[in-house]
């Protein structure tokens, strides 16, 4: 299985960060950030963005929106400037702004959107990267309100890039928010597909649609890199892991990882 690079860059202690967008950046390989999300927004550059298997010419000023585990990459041809907002699912988890939430599911529908303006969005972005910088008995408060603002501008300024994100995208990435947040995997399609209230049919055309695989293969990918991480970090046996992951037994565990990673988990474990 192949296996797409994953970037992290927030720290693991931290459920939101504000940055400039890198001036250096020109072209990046494919890759993914699996523990949060990104607001990029653009002032300047040109160029192309690819999110997932669609390619967005940079037209500033634009905001990209890119979703926990999407895939993508750039490709800018002139000096960007700009800023980057990332946030951890748990930050939304603590905020007391409820509007936060529903204002950022509302922005999480489109990929990309050419803003009419740039100063005003620009303004909020500074100053949420200087109050993040400061710490006061106020401070979860104002950037709070600083995201609601900037989040409720953005949707207000905003015109549609393109299309937006179907419902079937949305199931797609539904499944791999219910995939990463398992902690007893089955290996059962019609499992999650019952919890997402979905025939197993529709689960797989979504996964394939938007993501180019199967629901099992989506399933696997989850199933193999938890397999993985309890081979690295813990002791328990090949028949503990495989009880873990809820296979009817070791043997059939064994045969499984064989087949999708190419060796079997005990000679995986050994090589780490």
């Amino acid at each position: 299985m192949n296996n797409i690079f994953i970037k992290n860059k927030i720290e693991s202690n931290k459920a939101i960060k504000i940055a400039t967008f890198k001036k250096d950046i020109r072209k990046t390989s494919p890759h993914k950030h699996n523990s949060y999300f990104e607001i990029i927004y653009l002032s300047s550059g040109t160029g192309f963005h690819y999110i997932d298997s669609l390619r967005y010419e940079i037209r500033t000023p634009v905001v990209f929106i890119v979703l926990k585990e999407q895939v993508h990459f750039w490709e800018l041809s002139t000096e960007p400037e700009g800023y980057v907002l990332i946030i951890k699912k748990e930050y939304i988890d603590q905020v007391s702004d409820g509007g936060i939430k529903r204002l950022l599911n509302a922005l999480s529908v489109h990929p990309a959107l050419q803003l009419k303006q740039s100063k005003s969005i620009s303004a909020i972005f500074e100053l949420l990267l200087s109050d993040s910088q400061e710490y006061s008995s106020f401070s979860s408060t104002i950037l709070e309100g600083l995201i609601k603002v900037l989040l409720a501008k953005l949707l207000d300024d905003g015109s549609q890039y393109l299309e937006k994100r179907k419902p079937d995208s949305n199931l797609y990435y539904q499944f791999r928010e219910l995939l990463s947040q398992e902690k007893n995997f089955r290996n059962n399609v019609n499992y999650y597909a019952s919890q997402l209230n979905v025939s197993s049919q529709n689960l797989n055309y979504a996964c394939r649609k938007f993501g180019n695989v199967s629901a099992s293969a989506v399933l696997s990918e989850f199933i193999i890199n938890e397999s993985k991480r309890l081979l690295i970090y813990t002791d328990r046996s090949i028949k503990e892991i495989s009880m873990i992951l809820n296979f009817s037994d070791s043997s059939h565990f064994v045969k499984y990882f064989k087949k999708v990673f190419g060796i079997t988990p005990q000679i995986f474990r050994n090589s780490q």
